[in-house]
């Protein structure tokens, strides 16, 4: 089990990641619905290296907010590559961070359909290296009741986030 203390302990260290590189992040939370943005901003000093949030959850949003293309969500469904791909693009376009990073997902007890079954998660992570934009994703199934689900989900965004090399401050 993936408890409030691993995840905060976990923020602390992606904040110093990012605070050390002289960035900041976005998130485009679905299935997490800004549990992302909440935990690392549980982090004293998090608007130092935090931009913003994005929750959608509605595939309406998602094109609103994010600019995710209909026929995405038309012909891939919210939880696919494409759609995370373009969820993190949009909320990096959209804000003044160098990284963002997607997430979505079923968390369950419903909502699997064929090829997707409950814990089934689509991560995207976008940032640009010089004027070139670079979005990496991974998919994972989580086992778990919704909540673990959700909390895997956090935790492993975050460490995305960390995996990510980044240059010292002023470099």
């Amino acid at each position: 089990m993936v408890s409030d203390e691993d995840l905060l302990r976990l923020s602390v260290r992606t904040g110093r990641h990012l605070l050390g590189a002289g960035v900041k992040l976005a998130t485009a939370e679905s299935c997490t619905a800004g549990w992302i943005a909440k935990i690392l901003t549980d982090v004293p000093g998090s608007s130092d290296w935090f931009d913003s949030g994005y929750v959608c959850y509605s595939n309406e949003s998602k094109q609103r907010d994010l600019g995710v293309a209909a026929a995405t969500l038309a012909t891939q469904g919210a939880v696919s590559e494409p759609t995370v791909r373009e969820m993190a693009a949009g909320a990096l376009e959209r804000t003044g961070a160098a990284i963002a990073v997607a997430v979505s997902g079923i968390a369950g007890p419903t909502g699997a359909v064929p090829g997707k079954p409950v814990g089934t998660v689509w991560f995207a992570l976008a940032h640009r290296r010089g004027q070139a934009l670079e979005v990496t994703t991974r998919v994972k199934f989580f086992k778990g009741d919704r909540d673990a689900v959700r909390r895997k989900s956090v935790q492993f965004a975050l460490q995305l986030v960390l995996a990510l090399e980044l240059p010292a401050a002023g470099r």
